[in-house]
């Protein structure tokens, strides 16, 4: 039984066009690298493009994509989002997966119920959730996320005030 299918997730994004036959920028926001493994496809909003090399620049990715041919072309997929199914996470408990985090009830390390995560904003320090009630944790306070339902968090004192 393998349930239904999750949905996809934001992998990265096209920056900007790089030299003349097509190759692009791409801005990708995993650690996966695999997600730019030539044959991968990757979905837009504009339809799937089938990724035929990549390689690192700088803190980004040099990108040919198959159905990208010029510079002109290129140029007209900037700032498009790069969307891919979610991978196993190979039995890697310690990893919290942004997805699962959205919709989860947080409550604290005394079981109080501190509100329902309705974002993830990005923080240099450590990416914050962003709680129906206004508050913001920092992901350095989760401890435990259970059943992709119910985040608990251990906080400074304070924190909720």
């Amino acid at each position: 039984m393998s349930g239904p299918p999750r949905p996809l997730l934001e992998v990265g994004r096209i920056v900007r066009a790089h030299g003349l036959r097509g190759q692009v920028v791409v801005d990708l926001w995993t650690q996966r690298r695999e997600r730019l493994a030539p044959g991968t496809t990757l979905e837009t909003e504009r339809g799937p493009l089938v990724v035929v090399s990549a390689s690192p620049h700088q803190d980004r990715f040099l990108v040919t994509f198959g159905a990208i041919t010029s510079r002109e072309d290129a140029d007209e997929w900037r700032g498009v989002v790069l969307l891919a199914a979610p991978l196993d996470d190979d039995g890697d408990d310690d990893v919290i997966w942004i997805d699962d985090l959205f919709g989860a009830t947080v409550v604290d390390a005394a079981g109080v119920h501190r509100g329902v995560v309705t974002a993830v904003e990005s923080n240099p320090a450590s990416d914050l959730l962003v709680l129906d009630t206004g508050a913001l944790v920092p992901l350095t306070f989760v401890t435990r996320v259970r059943a992709h339902e119910l985040i608990e968090v251990d906080v400074p004192e304070g924190l909720f005030e």
